[in-house]
C-alpha cells in the first residue's frame, strides 16, 4: 500500500490503525530514520519511509527488497520518491493520500 500526504498529514497514523486491523501489538512508529520497520502480526507487517532517501535511483536495489516480499504486507510512506526495486506496480492494491482539513481533521483517500 503506497501511504502519500504532505509533512504530519497522518501517514504514520493511518500506518498504525491498519497494522493494529492486522494484529501487530507492538508500537508502530515512524521508520523515517530507519527507513523500515517490521511487525508481527496476523501476517508479517513492513513499514517503509522514503523521505530521507531523496533518489531510489542512486540507492543499493537489495536495500528494500525483503521489506517487500511476497510474504509480507508492506506500507511505503513517501513513494513519490521512486517505486523501490523489487515492488511489482500490480502487487499495489491500494494508494491512499492524506490531506490536512484544519485542526485535527484530514481527508483520506483510498484508490485501488
Amino acid at each position: 500500500m503506497l501511504v502519500s500526504g504532505e509533512l504530519g498529514a497522518g501517514k504514520t497514523t493511518f500506518v498504525r490503525g491498519a497494522c493494529r486491523a492486522l494484529g501487530v501489538r507492538a508500537p508502530v512508529t515512524s521508520p523515517t530514520f530507519t527507513i523500515a520497520r517490521r511487525y508481527e502480526g496476523s501476517v508479517p507487517v513492513s513499514h517503509l519511509d522514503l523521505y530521507r532517501l531523496g533518489d531510489l535511483a542512486e540507492e543499493d536495489p537489495a536495500l528494500l527488497a525483503d521489506e517487500l516480499g511476497e510474504d509480507r504486507v508492506a506500507f511505503v510512506e513517501w513513494p513519490e520518491v521512486g517505486a523501490p526495486a523489487g515492488l511489482d506496480p500490480g502487487r499495489v492494491v491500494a494508494r491512499v493520500s492524506l490531506e490536512h482539513r484544519g485542526g485535527d481533521r484530514r481527508l483520506v483517500r483510498v484508490e485501488p
